[in-house]
């Protein structure tokens, strides 16, 4: 089993940046593929970003080029650092990992998932 947490999660003003982290435990995540996903009021699950075992990345084209996602085994943490924030990036923010040296864009695909941290971006 594997346990996680997300924090870092708040208001923030369109164009600026937040950075969330999550927090494993139970088992070392050295060898789990890891991801974020988000999910709005009345949408579906939306995958964001993954990293790999290899530390190999891939991003959703919605957040390609804005939102930064690493890991660092030694703390069994994954980040997200989220800049140039918009509206519309509004959600509760996902951490979930799965036992896999494959990279997965699919909900159903990730074993483990955190209970959430809110975003809000707002003026």
């Amino acid at each position: 089993q594997v346990q996680l947490a997300e924090s870092g999660g708040g208001l923030v003003q369109p164009g600026g940046s937040l950075r969330l982290s999550c927090a494993a435990s139970g088992r070392t995540i050295t060898n789990y593929a890891m991801a974020w996903f988000r999910q709005a009021p009345g949408k579906e699950r939306e995958f964001l970003a993954t990293i790999m075992p290899s530390r190999a990345t891939a991003y959703a084209d919605s957040v390609k080029g804005r939102f930064t996602i690493s890991r660092d085994n030694a703390k069994s943490t994954v980040s997200l650092q989220m800049n140039s924030l918009k509206p519309e990036d509004t959600a509760v923010y996902y951490c979930a990992c799965r036992w896999s040296t494959t990279w997965s864009t699919s909900v159903q695909d990730y074993d483990y998932w955190g209970q959430g941290t809110q975003v809000t971006v707002s003026s």
